[in-house]
C-alpha cells in the first residue's frame, strides 16, 4: 500500500538511533478536561509492558520518537508503564499527554486499546495511534503488522540451520498476537523440512503474569527446549526474550530474534554469535510515518498494515554466519518472493 512505500523510504537508520538517543521526560498530573496546551508539541508514546531497553518491541518504537524529534525539532515524550497498571491508568497516561499538548500520542501494544477508545473520542483534535491492534475512531491510526510473515522466513531460517531437527518457540503470553508469530513460524520449518520438530512453549496465559517482562522466565523455557535437543529457539517475548538469547548463548545454539535487530543491540552484544537473525517489525519506521503525517498536516487514520512486500516486516541479515548455513540464504530470498507474489500464503493461527 502506499503509506509503507513512503514508510520504507523514511524509516532508513531510525533502528540505530534506538541505543544513542536518551530518554525524554514524562506526563503532568493535571486534571482531565478538554483541550490541550498552548504549546505547539510533538510526538509522545507510551510504553508496552517491559519498557524502554527491551533491545526489542519498545525500544524499536522508541528509535521512531528518537528520528521524529531529531528531524523535526520539537519536544517529545516517552512514558513508562507501572507493573499492575489498569485501563483506567492507561486512559489517565494517553489522556495527560493529549491535555499537554502533544501530537501525535501513539500507545504501543494492544493492551491499550480500551484506553485509546476511551480517550481518542474526549481529544477529537489530537491524532492517536496505536501499535498491534484496531480501534475505530476517526482520529484513531491503527498501526498492525504481517508478523506471521516475518516469522516464515525465520522458519525457513531455522530449518536450514538446525543439525538436531529440532527448534523451538518461545511465546512471552498465549495471545492471538503472539500466535501469529507461531503460526507463521511452524509453517516456514515445515514448508522447508517436513522432518523438523517444532516445540512450542508460552511463558504465561496473561501479560500480567510477566509474560513480556520476565528474562528469567524466557531463559528456563529456552533451556527447557535445549534439553530436548532444540538448537535453534525462536523467541516472540519482548524483554523475557532476552533470556532465550543468554540460555542459547550459554548452550553455544541458534537463537532468533524479534522485532529489532538483536544482533546489533548492544546490551546483547556477549551474545550475538549466537543470535543467527530475527524476525524484524518496522514499529520504529510505523511510529515516525504517524508523526511525519501530522508535521505536514496530513495524518493518518484508519488500518495501516505494515507487510513484506512494503518491507513493514522481514528477516535480518547482520550476522554474517547465517551466509555459512548451506542452502539458507537462497531458501529464505525464494520464501520472501514466493510470499510478495503470493503464491505463499502463510497462515496466522
Amino acid at each position: 500500500m502506499r503509506l509503507t512505500s513512503k514508510l520504507t523510504r523514511v524509516a532508513v537508520g531510525v533502528a540505530s538511533l534506538a541505543l544513542a538517543a536518551t530518554a525524554c521526560g514524562g506526563t503532568s498530573s493535571e486534571n482531565d478536561g478538554g483541550g490541550g496546551s498552548k504549546e505547539d508539541l510533538g510526538l509522545a508514546i507510551a510504553y508496552d509492558i517491559g519498557g524502554k531497553g527491551d533491545q526489542s518491541f519498545n525500544d524499536a518504537a522508541y528509535a521512531g520518537l528518537a528520528k521524529a524529534k531529531d528531524e523535526f525539532g520539537y519536544k517529545t515524550a516517552d512514558v513508562e508503564p507501572t507493573e499492575g497498571e489498569t485501563d483506567a491508568d492507561k486512559e489517565q497516561r494517553l489522556a495527560s499527554l493529549a491535555r499537554q499538548g502533544y501530537n501525535p500520542v501513539i500507545g504501543v501494544g494492544f493492551a491499550y486499546g480500551p484506553a485509546m477508545k476511551a480517550v481518542a473520542a474526549k481529544y477529537p483534535d489530537t491524532t492517536f495511534g496505536i501499535v498491534d491492534s484496531v480501534v475505530e475512531g476517526d482520529n484513531v491510526t491503527s498501526l498492525v503488522f504481517a508478523e506471521e510473515q516475518a516469522s516464515y522466513l525465520a522458519g525457513v531460517a531455522a530449518a536450514k540451520a538446525t543439525k538436531t531437527k529440532t527448534v523451538g518457540f518461545v511465546g512471552g503470553v498465549d495471545i492471538p498476537l503472539i500466535h501469529k508469530f507461531q503460526a507463521g513460524f511452524e509453517q516456514g520449518v515445515k514448508d522447508t523440512d517436513a522432518k523438523v520438530k517444532v516445540i512450542p512453549q508460552y511463558l504465561t496465559q496473561t501479560a500480567e503474569e510477566g509474560g513480556f517482562s520476565s528474562p528469567d522466565k524466557g531463559k528456563a523455557a529456552a533451556e527447557g527446549q535445549i534439553e530436548k535437543k532444540a538448537d535453534v529457539v525462536y523467541q516472540a517475548a519482548g524483554l523475557s526474550g532476552q533470556g532465550v538469547i543468554e540460555a542459547a548463548a550459554k548452550a553455544k545454539v541458534w537463537a532468533i530474534g524479534v522485532d529489532s535487530d538483536q544482533y546489533q543491540q548492544e546490551a546483547l552484544a556477549k551474545y550475538k554469535d549466537y543470535i543467527l537473525t530475527s524476525a524484524l517489525k518496522d514499529v520504529g519506521g510505523a511510529v515516525y510515518a504517524l508523526a511525519k503525517s501530522v508535521q505536514e498536516d496530513k495524518p493518518l487514520t484508519g488500518t495501516q498494515v505494515f507487510d513484506l512486500k512494503e518491507d513493514g516486516v522481514g528477516l535480518s541479515e547482520s550476522n554474517p554466519k547465517m551466509a555459512e548455513v548451506p542452502g539458507l540464504t537462497d531458501a529464505v530470498a525464494k520464501a520472501k518472493e514466493g510470499i510478495i507474489d503470493g503464491s505463499i500464503k502463510v497462515r496466522t493461527e
